[in-house]
């Protein structure tokens, strides 16, 4: 058995996969998002904890036996929380999460530093990791002091479950203290924020084994003493083992409160001021490509609340066949944008309302803007040169026929929904596990899923969106300029 974790900022999922990866067992506990001010994002580390031991004892209670029979667990989380810990591994404020973007002063200061977009091969945005830090530095001076070490989120369970301050590649690429091409911490990187190795965890391979669990965890939940826990990775590097996304031309896109599409690519090629994302992949000697735009279902879900019911019944309504599109506009960037605008002040707006216009048509202008910030993603990932012809759509928002056929015609590709199964960053991690502990090649296990259904361009529509999409590109430098 290889137990996988994946530390959501909603809550936290514990998967049981078998040696022939079927689901054995899952236990489910939510966390909560604290915003003190406008712009912030925190939670308390200790919730992580207390949410991972309730699993555990879910588990304990449900499938005694697939515990002790865990061989390896695996780590997926949340990038580049800001995890700040004293001289005896307490936190010393709340992790400042990935989605907050106080610090886009610093972020800003930092990417015109001399070394940042050449070393991490990215811009430095407010959600990175060593933007945090240095608005600590600036706003905090006396509890920045007391760091002596920073972890991201996920690695502050592995300290709690092995002792150990250890990171892998692929989640340390977006903390902007990374030497992303030689995969190593940058000493200069660290000094412009005020700080150096020592506060950094030691680094590994997602699929490399970094400790084995405490006794006294052990002993708690009836693991064997033995059991390895491996490298992890951040949540869509976990995902795109979890969908078989290993090699140059394979890529997911995830329709979740964010958006991502994530490229696996074979060598190490940035072009930091597209904003695309270049990290280490989670498997050895590959890299990826991301374009992230931060609002994808939580943009419908944010519309959903406001009319009074649920996202589901909304794009149900719709149907599975595409309607060409309206007058409106909608830009989805209701707390700023990452691909391609890196712009944390931004917010969205809808544009061209008219008296026709009702909830169903609106539910569609929705689908149609969060689908044409992708379109931007995609447009960003060619100029860095990823070419792709096909995704592997995952997510909650996968399961609208309406919105998949939306997405294949603007964004010009086929879009793959996997058959019925799990292909978030749980099932990624316990797959980590499995290597770790077999020490295989993750392509032989991390395989694709089968699919269900593929959706292709509707092409007598297109020409009508790829208006609607200039429109849109058009529209965006004045909303910028509100």
């Amino acid at each position: 058995m290889y137990l996988g974790i994946d530390l959501g900022t909603s809550g936290i999922k514990v998967l049981v996969m078998s040696h022939d990866q079927q689901i054995v067992a899952t236990a489910h506990q939510p966390l909560t998002v604290e915003r003190p001010a406008t712009g912030w994002s925190e939670q308390d580390p200790a919730s992580w904890i207390t949410a991972t031991a309730a699993a555990f004892d879910e588990l304990a209670a449900s499938a005694p036996r697939a515990l002790r029979d865990v061989k390896a667990i695996g780590l997926s989380g949340h990038m580049h929380g800001a995890t700040m810990l004293d001289a005896e591994d307490k936190p010393i404020a709340p992790c400042i999460l990935w989605n907050d973007t106080r610090s886009f002063i610093e972020a800003a200061e930092l990417d015109a530093t001399p070394g940042f977009r050449e070393l991490t091969g990215n811009i430095v945005f407010p959600g990175f990791t060593a933007p945090k830090l240095a608005w600590m530095r600036n706003n905090k001076p006396e509890l920045f002091k007391a760091i002596k070490k920073v972890l991201l989120p996920k690695d502050y369970l592995r300290l709690w479950l092995t002792g150990n301050h250890v990171s892998d590649y692929s989640d340390s690429a977006g903390t902007a203290w990374l030497d992303v091409g030689k995969r190593e911490w940058s000493a200069p990187l660290l000094s412009a924020t005020g700080l150096d190795i020592s506060h950094m965890p030691a680094l590994a391979e997602s699929t490399e084994a970094t400790g084995t669990i405490r006794q006294v965890l052990a002993d708690r939940w009836g693991f064997s003493p033995d059991v390895v826990v491996a490298g992890g990775a951040g949540d869509n590097a976990a995902s795109a083992l979890a969908t078989g996304i290993t090699g140059e031309g394979d890529a997911f896109l995830s329709l979740g409160t964010s958006g991502v599409i994530y490229a696996a690519t074979n060598s190490y090629r940035p072009l930091p001021e597209s904003a695309v994302h270049t990290f280490c992949h989670s498997t050895a000697n590959h890299w990826c490509h991301m374009a992230v735009i931060l609002a994808a279902t939580d943009a419908l879900n944010w519309y959903a609340n406001l009319v009074g019911s649920k996202a589901a019944d909304l794009t149900k309504a719709l149907g599975s066949d595409i309607q060409g599109p309206g007058s409106s506009l909608f830009f989805p960037y209701l707390g700023g944008e990452r691909t391609p605008h890196n712009d944390a002040t931004i917010r969205g707006s809808f544009i061209g309302l008219a008296h026709p216009d009702n909830s169903e048509t609106l539910t569609r202008t929705v689908l149609e803007g969060v689908s044409y910030a992708f379109k931007d993603g995609i447009r960003a990932l060619e100029a860095a040169g990823t070419h792709l012809d096909r995704l592997i759509a995952v997510g909650g928002g996968s399961s609208s026929d309406y919105w998949l056929s939306l997405l294949a015609t603007i964004l010009d590709k086929q879009i793959d929904r996997p058959a019925a199964g799990d292909f978030g960053g749980a099932f990624g991690a316990a797959r980590m596990g499995l290597v770790a502990d077999q020490k295989c090649n993750p392509a032989d296990v991390c395989t694709m899923p089968d699919i269900e259904k593929s959706f292709y361009p509707n092409r007598e529509l297109q020409s009508g969106f790829n208006d609607s999409y200039a429109r849109y590109a058009a529209a965006y430098s004045s909303l910028k300029d509100l």
